[in-house]
């Protein structure tokens, strides 16, 4: 479960002071559900799951991870989250194997149980083919399949996805996709942030739509399209942040 109540988070900006990049932001999350930030570039998402991560700490506001205050108890909290973005970097001169390796251990895994999450994760995202190629040296794609799989070997209960498939070619992007969709099968929390509506519209059980730092509308794509009385989600999205089409 994840929890987020009334959230803020303000910046000191030299030439506009105080800015609040986040302002009041409140949702829950669901096992076994994806739950989606839909919002432009800069309306908060980012932010908002950077301070769910334990990367940034709240002005204000609560947050939980599986009940547990990710102020309180920050490193409890990481325990049990895996975070991917596009951006998520890896060490260049380590290879595939190792990377993952350095952060099963950085997570306290035993050598047993490391070396069968490896398998696993290996197998399921098909790696075993680059396994030993130095991060520097991957594709795009397969560094990508490196990021999940060390945001995986922990098996976390609750998965942050924070844009994952912007600047992804097509190929990679159905790969995160569908690692996505299994995180939903396998009864995980999951929370997804991204501005594509297809992504929206196949992934996310629920959404909340983030303008300008505050939550503007939330529920399914149904419920939102009924209340605008609108079909593509563009233009429900476009209505709802009060934006002419």
């Amino acid at each position: 479960m994840i929890q987020a109540i009334q959230l803020v988070k303000t910046f000191r900006d030299r030439k506009r002071g105080e800015v609040r990049a986040v302002d009041g932001v409140s949702f829950e999350c669901r096992p076994g559900k994806i739950f989606g930030l839909l919002g432009a570039n800069g309306a908060g998402k980012t932010t908002t799951l950077r301070m769910l991560a334990t990367l940034l700490e709240p002005t204000a506001g609560e947050a939980y991870i599986d009940g547990i205050d990710v102020r309180l108890e920050p490193e409890k909290v990481r325990e049990r989250i895996g975070f991917l973005s596009a951006s998520t970097a890896l060490y260049g001169r380590l290879t595939a194997r190792e990377m993952v390796q350095y952060f099963g251990r950085l997570y306290g895994l035993t050598e047993d149980v490391l070396d069968r999450r490896m398998k696993e994760i290996f197998d399921v995202l098909e790696m075993h083919e680059f396994a030993s190629g130095r991060c520097d040296k991957l594709s795009t794609g397969q560094k990508q399949r490196v990021s999940i799989a060390r945001s995986i070997i922990h098996e976390p209960p609750v998965m942050i996805f924070d844009e994952p498939t912007n600047g992804l070619d097509v190929m990679t992007s159905r790969t995160i996709m569908r690692f996505i969709e299994r995180c939903r099968k396998e009864g995980r929390t999951v929370i997804f942030s991204t501005h594509i509506m297809s992504e929206v519209e196949r992934l996310c059980d629920e959404i909340a739509i983030i303008h300008n730092g505050t939550v503007v509308a939330k529920g399914t794509v149904d419920s939102l399209r009924e209340a605008t009385g609108l079909i593509p989600m563009e233009s429900v999205f476009l209505k709802l942040v009060g934006e002419p089409e």
